[in-house]
């Protein structure tokens, strides 16, 4: 035992990336709603409950960020499936559409914060933030916009598993393999200064 904690990252990407590709695959149409039970039970185990225990590692680790992250969009996956499988046909969709849309706002300050993190982690909050906002406004007016939701949701989905992906790959090779890109206080200084000057 080296007393080295295991990055709990990769995993809370993983399962996002994973249900957030399911469902999306149903929002931009490629399956209907029969296909939604298989979505619920991975809400439930990956996209929730696998993300929660990640938000629950980083505890420990001091990342603030990501236990913020993680524990949110596992109650996110946790609460949809809950909706999902017990209250859906009972809820406005108007009422839906604001669901969707203070998610979107919740992830807009995190996509924020993201730009002290890395590249590959602001791209996927900013499509993020954009498929929540895409599709409550979709929910809203009864539009196709909800499919242009699940696109911009495939996006994020191939976004997130690969920042996984990286995380689980660079530090087995020992180099970056799959370059995530992070934020460097030095580059920044750098680019002030040639703006300055």
């Amino acid at each position: 035992m080296t007393g080295k904690l295991a990055n709990p990252g990769p995993l809370g990407l993983a399962g996002f990336a994973f249900t957030t590709w399911m469902l999306s695959m149903i929002n931009a149409g490629w399956f209907d709603a029969r296909s939604l039970g298989m979505v619920i039970a991975l809400a439930m185990a990956y996209g929730g409950t696998a993300q929660l225990v990640a938000g629950v590692l980083e505890y420990p680790r001091g990342n603030t960020f990501g236990t913020v992250a993680f524990f949110s969009y596992g109650a996110f996956w946790w609460s949809f499936a809950l909706f999902a499988h017990y209250f859906g046909s009972a809820v406005p969709a108007a009422f839906v559409g604001w669901y969707l849309f203070m998610w979107g706002i919740f992830t807009f300050y995190m996509w924020i914060a993201t730009f002290r993190i890395n590249r590959a982690l602001q791209l996927v909050f900013l499509f993020l933030w954009l498929t929540f906002v895409v599709l409550a406004v979709g929910t809203w007016t009864h539009s196709a916009l909800t499919q242009a939701g699940g696109y911009l949701g495939l996006i994020t989905a191939l976004l997130a598993f690969y920042a996984s992906a990286a995380d689980v790959v660079n530090p087995a090779f020992g180099r970056d393999i799959l370059p995530l890109h992070p934020y460097s206080p030095e580059s920044s200084q750098k680019t002030a200064r040639r703006s300055a000057s």
